[in-house]
């Protein structure tokens, strides 16, 4: 076959470049039309994303604020040194013993690398010299050793997945127990505003997080463990400036790489701030559906959708463009320029005639070239995917700046500090104007029993809005007060600095302790689970237990409630159901005022809790309520209820307030 091929060529000087053309000439005609659907593609893409950019919105206002940098330095190593602090807490904690059984299988399966170049090399040169019992013997021992090297990939497999899935329980954890620490689950939502899309951070980010950092410990310990590994080996081989011209360029071109990475960092910080957004629109339908529906808004929400994901559309293909150019780069440094520095690297000694190899027989040489170019083509693969880990680098950077910007947020807003874009709302109608500087945080609270005592205290609004400038009251137990005014007076506002979901901007609260002040809203919450858990809640079986409570006693609540009828049809406490939808209105503000009994607090805040039930079963839960020492705060405008209070508080809306005894004879209520 090759004298024909010979002949033929030397009959035809243009035949090999006419076999050589074709495929170039297609590759060419190939790419030209590749990049012509590529220009019409973005001519379209365009043209879409011009349109849908005429639906502006802004979820978080730190996008208006400049990014923060996110790039391969020492803030990006005290970051991650921090996190780490928290993934792995000691070096006798589970995760440290996975770092090092994970190192281990890495060590053991480059030994078996090696083991493997050897027999392999070994059996090729028995076939080679025709040595059949030499090759049988051979053989048999990679047989034997299939097992043990397949052991050992699979344990380093379940090794990285433990290792990652223990990364995120333990950060999940952490991240959990600060979140959901006192009310900073709720000043993150309401109160602070550098993040948006909080789930999306406490799930995606840091599962991703988790993934690339285990990764990153794999795609770079094993490739240093083989570069020090097969460096030794060549050396002893073929000489000592071989590998060294080897690592040289490892370091030449990780440093280029690196270089040309460094967008990647902030990419992916996009792409995650985009994921979060679309997420965000499609639960803001969710959670205003029944507005929605009664507005027909459906072909509005569509578009803000629709441009939410166009956002998200065009940044990823900017980042697929970005990668294939960078993959394009990538694979001619780090593999295919690697490859021609490697054969010149192993070819060397054979071409020198001072070499010891260039007195040596040729099946000598031979295997000598089969095994030092095995070692040095895997020497090679290290070196690219270690110049390759660069890329994970950047992006476990912004994953690392997520995730490190919501333990900074939670550790603020758990010292009692927040950020917010504060709107000035001076002389603006119906806004007090402070005439001093308000500070979050700058008023006392005092825990004491039976009494709710605001002393100078000014209702302000996390935002800045000033409602009212100072106000003084006092209440005792067995005081009900009715607390009344226009829409968007304070009244709800006066109810979170109470309930300490507001920071107190100056003066004395003085109140009763946690779990002594109960509120109770318009539509009230079920939780998950059993029709118990509706009563109880937030305690649990066991703490229902420990106060001494059992279920006829839990019976006894929903009987004063008219609710009875609900654990007869379920026949059980134990009856788990979707109990948001189940319950009517009316039936879950009556759950709520079980739920009241049941807590029987100090203090209860009721903000229209009434409003879906009937007069006569209102009365008799208030009757109940003074009867066991609960005392009311009652937001309600229906006049049945002015018999069940002995004071008013009335604000005008306009920063005014009044706080007098009712006298039902000649008190006259606003709206």
């Amino acid at each position: 076959m090759a004298p024909v091929l010979s002949k033929l060529v030397s009959k035809s000087p243009s035949f090999l470049s006419s076999i050589l053309g074709k495929p170039i000439a297609v590759t060419g005609g190939g790419l030209a039309l590749l990049l012509w659907l590529a220009s019409v593609h973005r001519t379209n893409q365009n043209r879409r994303a011009a349109a849908a950019e005429r639906i502006q919105y802004v979820i978080n206002e730190k996008n208006k604020r400049s990014a923060e940098k996110v790039a391969i330095d020492g803030t990006f190593i005290k970051r991650i040194a921090a996190i780490l602090r928290i993934i792995i807490p000691g070096v006798f904690s589970p995760e440290a013993g996975f770092m090092i059984l994970v190192a281990a299988a890495l060590v053991a399966r480059s030994s078996c690398d090696i083991w493997m170049i050897q027999n392999s090399t070994s059996i090729e040169s028995a076939i080679i010299g025709r040595n059949f019992p030499l090759f049988k013997s051979y053989v048999i021992q990679f047989i034997a050793a299939m097992p043990m090297i397949s052991m050992v990939n699979n344990v380093l497999k379940l090794g990285l997945d433990e290792l990652k899935l223990r990364f995120r329980t333990r950060l999940t954890r952490h991240l959990y127990d600060q979140y959901l620490k006192d009310f900073t689950y709720y000043k993150m939502n309401n109160l602070d505003n550098r993040i948006s899309n909080p789930d999306q951070l406490l799930t995606t980010d840091v599962e991703r997080f988790c993934s690339s950092i285990t990764e990153l410990y794999s795609n770079i310990s094993k490739p240093i463990l083989d570069i020090v590994i097969y460096v030794h080996r060549l050396a002893v081989t073929i000489g000592g400036q071989g590998p060294s011209i080897m690592v040289l360029y490892l370091f030449v071109s990780g440093v280029l790489l690196t270089h040309l990475r460094r967008p990647v960092s902030r990419m992916t910080v996009s792409e995650q701030q985009l994921e979060g957004e679309f997420r965000y629109v499609n639960s803001r339908l969710i959670t205003n559906a029944e507005e929605v529906a009664f507005y027909r808004g459906n072909v509005r929400e569509k578009h803000t959708m629709l441009t939410a994901f166009t956002r998200l559309v065009r940044h990823l293909r900017r980042f697929l463009e970005f990668r294939f150019t960078m993959g394009f780069v990538d694979n001619i440094i780090a593999k295919y320029i690697a490859t021609a520095v490697g054969f010149f690297v192993v070819s060397r000694p054979f071409f020198s005639t001072t070499h010891r190899l260039s007195s040596a027989g040729s099946s000598e040489r031979l295997e000598q070239y089969y095994k030092s170019g095995r070692m040095l083509v895997k020497l090679a693969e290290a070196i690219g995917r270690l110049v390759l880990a660069g890329r994970e680098l950047t992006r476990l950077a912004g994953f690392t700046l997520r995730v490190t910007e919501l333990i900074t947020v939670l550790q603020d807003l758990n010292n009692g500090r927040y950020q917010r874009t504060m709107v000035s709302n001076e002389n603006g109608e119906g806004k007090a104007v402070s005439r001093v500087p308000l500070i979050p945080g700058a008023g006392r609270i005092i825990n004491k029993d039976n009494i709710i005592h605001f002393e100078h205290v000014p209702l302000v609004t996390p935002n800045g809005d000033v409602l009212i400038e100072d106000m003084s009251f006092e209440v005792h137990s067995g005081m009900n007060v009715l607390v009344c005014g226009p829409n968007g007076c304070g009244k709800s506002s006066l109810f979170r600095v109470l309930g300490e979901l507001w920071p107190v901007f100056g003066g004395t609260l003085t109140k009763p302790g946690p779990g002594k002040l109960f509120y109770i809203p318009q539509r009230p919450y079920m939780t998950l689970g059993s029709l118990r858990d509706q009563v109880i809640y937030p305690d649990t079986y066991e703490d229902m237990l420990k106060k001494g409570i059992h279920d006829n006693d839990l019976l006894t609540y929903l009987d004063l409630v008219k609710l009875t009828y609900i654990q007869e049809r379920d026949g059980r406490w134990d009856a788990v159901a979707d109990w948001m939808d189940v319950l009517s209105g009316g039936e879950k503000q009556r759950i709520a005022m079980a739920r009241l009994f049941y807590h029987k607090p100090q203090f209860a805040i009721l903000d229209e809790c009434t409003s879906a039930v009937s007069v006569d079963v209102e009365g008799s839960m208030y009757q109940y309520c003074r009867q066991v020492g609960i005392t009311l705060f009652t937001v309600s405008h229906r006049r049945s209820l002015w018999q069940h209070h002995e004071f008013y508080l009335h604000m005008d809306g306009r920063g005014n307030y009044e706080f007098k005894p009712i006298d039902l004879d000649t008190i006259e209520f606003g709206s």
